[in-house]
C-alpha cells in the first residue's frame, strides 16, 4: 500500500474532526440564513396540504465552489 493513501486518510480524518468540533460547539449559534438549504435563491414551493417541492440550487453552487477550492488547495500542498 502506498504512503500517500495513508497521508490522505489522516488529512481527511483531521478535517472531519475539525468540522465535527465546529458543528458540535457552534452549531446552534449559526445564523439561520447560513444553514445549508436556507440560503437566498434556494427554490422552495410548499403545497396547501403539507407537500411541496424543494431544490437547494444556491446551496449546491456554494458547496461546489468550496469543494473546488479545497481540492485545489490540497493539490498544491501535495
Amino acid at each position: 500500500m502506498n504512503t500517500w493513501l495513508g497521508k490522505y486518510l489522516i488529512l481527511i480524518g483531521a478535517a472531519l474532526l475539525v468540522i465535527g468540533a465546529v458543528v458540535y460547539f457552534v452549531g446552534d449559534r449559526w445564523p439561520s440564513w447560513l444553514v445549508p438549504g436556507r440560503l437566498p435563491g434556494d427554490i422552495r414551493i410548499e403545497g396547501k396540504n403539507g407537500g411541496g417541492f424543494y431544490f437547494p440550487i444556491v446551496t449546491c453552487i456554494v458547496a461546489s465552489i468550496l469543494l473546488n477550492l479545497l481540492i485545489t488547495l490540497l493539490r498544491r500542498l501535495f
